[in-house]
C-alpha cells in the first residue's frame, strides 16, 4: 500500500452506528486503525493515549456536549482533525462547531458511503459542510494572511506552483503567456513579501493551503 494512512476515531453513543462506520472504513485503503469511544471522556483519553489523525464526533453525548468536546480535544491534541455529526439541520449548530474548531459538519443521516468519502476529505485537509445545509450561513472558508493579498488567479497560479509546475506548464494550463505568468508570480512573490519560488511554496506549505 502506498501514500498516507490515517487513524480514526469514532464518538458515538450508539454501537450500531459506530459498527457500521468501522466496517466501511477498515477497508478502506487511506486508513490505517479504526479505534471506538462512546462517550466524552473517553474520546478525551484516546486522543491523548492513541495516535489520532480524524476524530468522527457525535455532537450529542452522555457525559458531554460536543462543542466544548471539540475544544477539549484540540487543546489536547491540537493537529486533529474533527467531523461533527448531529441529528439537526440548523445551520447555527454548524457555524458554532466550525467556529469551536472542528473542520466539518455533518448530518448523521447521511449516506454512509458519503459520510466515508467526508472523512477522507476532512483528512486530507478539506472543510466539509452538510449540503442540505445553506452554505451561506456559514460565511467564506478564511484564507490566511498573507495569502489573503492575492487576487483568485494568482491564488490559483500559487497553487500550480505548489505544484512543482514551472513557468511554461503553468501557462499552458491558464492559456496566458509565460511573460504574464513570470508578472503575476512577481505580484505573488510581493504580497507575500518573499524572494521567490522556493520560499512562495514553503510558506503555503506550512500554511497547509493546499490540501495534498
Amino acid at each position: 500500500m502506498t501514500g498516507k494512512t490515517y487513524n480514526l476515531l469514532l464518538v458515538d453513543d450508539h454501537p450500531v452506528l459506530r459498527r457500521g462506520l468501522r466496517a466501511m472504513l477498515t477497508h478502506a485503503p487511506w486508513v490505517h486503525d479504526v479505534h471506538e469511544a462512546d462517550s466524552a471522556a473517553d474520546a478525551l483519553e484516546a486522543v491523548v493515549t492513541t495516535p489520532v489523525d480524524v476524530v468522527a464526533l457525535d455532537l450529542l453525548l452522555p457525559d458531554g456536549n460536543g462543542i466544548d468536546v471539540v475544544r477539549a480535544i484540540l487543546r489536547a491534541a491540537p493537529d486533529t482533525r474533527i467531523l461533527i455529526l448531529t441529528s439537526t439541520e440548523d445551520p447555527a449548530v454548524g457555524v458554532e462547531a466550525l467556529a469551536a474548531g472542528a473542520h466539518g459538519y455533518l448530518v448523521k443521516d447521511t449516506d454512509p458511503d458519503v459520510l466515508v468519502s467526508a472523512l477522507h476529505g476532512i483528512a486530507h485537509r478539506l472543510r466539509i459542510v452538510d449540503p442540505r445545509v445553506d452554505p451561506a450561513a456559514f460565511g467564506p472558508a478564511k484564507v490566511p494572511p498573507p495569502f489573503d493579498k492575492l487576487t483568485s488567479r494568482e491564488m490559483d497560479i500559487l497553487h500550480r506552483l505548489v505544484a512543482c509546475e514551472t513557468n511554461a506548464q503553468i501557462a499552458r494550463h491558464f492559456h496566458l503567456s509565460e511573460n504574464t505568468v513570470r508578472n503575476l508570480l512577481t505580484n505573488v512573490y510581493a504580497s507575500l513579501g518573499v524572494n521567490g519560488r522556493v520560499e512562495a511554496i514553503t510558506l503555503a506549505q506550512r500554511a497547509h493551503l493546499f490540501p495534498p
